[in-house]
């Protein structure tokens, strides 16, 4: 890659340029994003994921701009217009924002009016004006007159030429950079259409009904609100701005540069700027702005998303627990399962304890021999409807001590027990009790359960359908990887769905691994990968370190050492008189191990201090424990609500503006940021986290809008 692209990547991600080189080349060579952050620290000076992620993503965008720029320096120079000067700004400009300006005047275009006046000949006429090489047009234009195909009066032909000369300053990059600077700064205007004024269904957009705020300020969420708005036909948006300033300026600026014309020519050019202006520039540059702001929105609500997404995968995990799964339901029963320890189905059932039915004792003695016949240790209980009044229900139910009782999140459960993934799994069953095994499942293991779901059907990010897909696919796609890969994954009982996030594997791979396991049992070491089909030595380099064997021969291949670090791991047992099963684990031992003795060729400090953390706890798990939970038990509605209570709750969602939080009823209230007691301008994420519990009071109650205010106190 170019030299230019380099120090442009380096400088947006806030690194140096022989760390992108150096990560470029590792991508070319077929490394991950996990690989390269734990495993070649060296080579990147110890670069994390978000970086190495953010110069993945530019030299993509750079590599996909150079192809661009040499398309278009074709085009141009196909049309003998390539000058020295003109290559040289193409070539070394990284903002494709430049190289498309630059481009413009050679660009392909719908049929225009400069277009009908130059096939009438008036371009001749049109270069005397905006060249200053006349002092009268009307004279000039009479030679344009009257002949076949050209106009029949002079004030056509001036007219015409007027059209070809606001078609040069429109394409002019300094003219649409100028207007830029003016314009970037100016507020962005929203006004009710009548169709928002008339509509119910916009009353949601009413405070984008009339007003204005600057375009450099409007907070992401609210300018994501504002084009939603726009696209449904509520609201118009326009930048503000003084057209005759604009104007004023655009000419004296393209005069300075001359010299100032004759008076009729002065007239010609003010009268083309001024259209120029109005019907394609201010258009076209101001839509252009309000692009740029929404991309920038675009990058900070991902961002929100991505690390909700990341909270909520890396969630505490109750681990492998006999289970009972309640995916609750007033009218139409709740949906039982029982899961063993590796969260396989065992039983399905559905109980009627709430109305119309309500089988209240039946339900209790369904549960209760459930529980007694599959040793339950954990019941988990869908959030969604009835969930809390099952949640109520559950506490008359003869339990075994030590059996917890847990609310998990239901979003997404009904968008995977239609999938074909849920198809797959269970094809004997149908969406209800698929549903309810999810719910189970992403207790035991959030993480390996989640990643079967389309991060967008997980409740947690915000106008994630109104941003850059592609972006947000890339962004989710990344987190999804970097959770999968920082926890590990047990190589004998991980779905295909949870191994094609594993570095260097992909669904394929995964298959293969999965029938490989089938066909010839339990994988008693790594190196057993190698005899997966077209699982050759590349994939096996980036997946090894991520995959764990519990109850290996070999200790580390329970750990995240890679194995290509296993001889390392040997000199060190052996210098200090033991083997190395008797090393792994033991912290004392390990703190015993000077790193700077085994540094060689590409293992250095950062690896091996690496090496010697893993050795004293492997296999460590960094997620949280799970803990048990409970709603206030005299808040079941809105109506029950009054300013001041405390209550205790659960984030379910963190967004720009704040934080929303399940209380136990159906709706959910909203701690604004300002109420959060961190700084103004401060992120919200840094005073709450996805699934947190915590204890809030209730400031506002809105009922007719099922609005709930809440202030976060700890």
């Amino acid at each position: 890659m170019q030299d230019i692209y380099i120090k442009a990547i380096a400088e947006k991600a806030s690194c140096r340029s022989w760390q992108v080189e150096n990560c470029i080349q590792l991508f070319e060579e077929g490394s991950t994003i996990p690989f390269i952050s734990r495993y070649r620290k060296e080579r990147t000076g110890g670069l994390d994921e978000v970086a190495i992620a953010e110069i993945r993503h530019w030299s993509e965008a750079y590599a996909e701009l150079d192809k661009r720029k040499q398309l278009i320096l074709k085009t141009i120079e196909e049309a003998d217009a390539l000058t020295p000067e003109l290559r040289s700004r193409i070539e070394n400009s990284v903002d494709a924002r430049e190289v498309e300006d630059l481009y413009l005047p050679w660009r392909p275009k719908r049929r225009t009016r400069a277009t009908a006046a130059k096939e009438a000949g008036l371009e001749p006429l049109a270069l005397l004006i905006y060249e200053m090489r006349c002092q009268n047009p009307a004279a000039e234009a009479e030679r344009f007159c009257g002949g076949e195909g050209q106009p029949g009066n002079v004030e056509a032909a001036l007219a015409g030429a007027r059209d070809i000369i606001a078609e040069k300053f429109s394409d002019s990059a300094a003219v649409r950079e100028t207007l830029r600077g003016m314009m970037g700064s100016r507020r962005i205007v929203f006004k009710a259409t009548k169709a928002g004024r008339e509509n119910p269904q916009a009353q949601k957009y009413r405070s984008f009904f009339d007003g204005s705020e600057l375009l450099s300020k409007v907070a992401p969420h609210r300018l994501l609100a504002m084009l939603r708005a726009e696209d449904e036909g509520f609201i118009s948006l326009h930048i503000d701005q003084d057209a005759q300033k604009a104007c004023n300026k655009i000419y004296y600026d393209f005069c300075k540069e001359r010299r100032f014309p004759a008076p009729a020519v002065a007239e010609q050019l003010r009268a083309a700027i001024e259209d120029a202006y109005q019907r394609l520039l201010e258009p076209s540059v101001s839509n252009e702005l309000i692009r740029s702001a929404k991309e920038k929105a675009d990058i900070e609500s991902i961002k929100i998303f991505g690390a909700n997404l990341r909270q909520l995968l890396l969630a505490a995990p109750v681990g492998q627990k006999r289970l009972l799964a309640i995916d609750p339901g007033f009218r139409t029963g709740c949906k039982l399962v029982c899961l063993d320890a590796q969260g396989e189905l065992l039983h399905h059932d559905v109980i009627y304890p709430h109305p119309p039915a309500n089988e209240k004792v039946k339900a209790i003695q369904t549960l209760s021999s459930l529980i007694a016949r599959y040793d339950v240790e954990v019941i988990a209980v869908g959030n969604g409807t009835a969930g809390r009044e099952t949640e109520e229900f559950l506490k008359r139910v003869p339990k075994p001590e030590g059996c917890r009782v847990f609310s998990v999140s239901e979003d997404g459960a009904s968008i995977y027990s239609a999938s074909e993934v849920a198809r797959e799994e269970f094809p004997q069953y149908d969406v209800t009790v698929r549903g309810a095994v999810s719910i189970g499942r992403r207790l035991m293991d959030p993480l390996a359960e989640l990643v079967k779901i389309d991060p967008k059907s997980l409740g947690v990010g915000q106008y994630q359908h109104d941003v850059d897909q592609v972006l947000l696919r890339e962004t989710l796609d990344n987190t999804v990887e970097s959770c999968v890969n920082s926890v590990g994954v047990n190589l004998n009982t991980a779905s295909p769905w949870l191994l094609r996030y594993v570095s260097g594997i992909g669904s394929v791979l995964a298959g293969n691994i999965v029938e490989y396991r089938t066909q010839n049992g339990p994988y008693s070491s790594r190196e057993d990968l190698l005899k997966v089909k077209r699982l050759g030595a590349k994939a096996y380099e980036q997946c090894a370190g991520f995959l764990r064997i519990p109850g290996a021969a070999n200790p580390l291949d329970n750990s995240a050492v890679h194995p290509e670090s296993y001889h390392i791991v040997d000199r060190m047992a052996a210098d200090l008189g033991v083997d190395s099963a008797t090393l792994v684990g033991n912290a004392e031992l390990c703190s015993r191990i000077e790193a700077e003795k085994y540094v060689e060729g590409g293992f250095g400090l950062p690896t091996l201090n690496d090496i010697i953390r893993e050795l004293a706890k492997p296999g460590r798990d960094p997620r949280a424990e799970a803990a048990e939970f409970a709603f206030a038990e005299d808040i079941h509605s809105i109506e029950d609500l009054r300013p001041g209570m405390e209550l205790p709750g659960i984030v379910t969602n963190v967004t720009a503006f704040g934080a929303f939080v399940d209380i136990g009823i159906h709706e959910q209230g909203l701690i604004h940021v300002s109420n959060m007691g961190i700084p103004r301008g401060a992120d919200p994420s840094s005073a709450v986290k996805l699934r947190q519990q915590l204890k809030v009071s209730v400031i506002s109650v809105d009922t007719e809008r099922n609005r709930i205010g809440l202030k976060l106190l700890r």
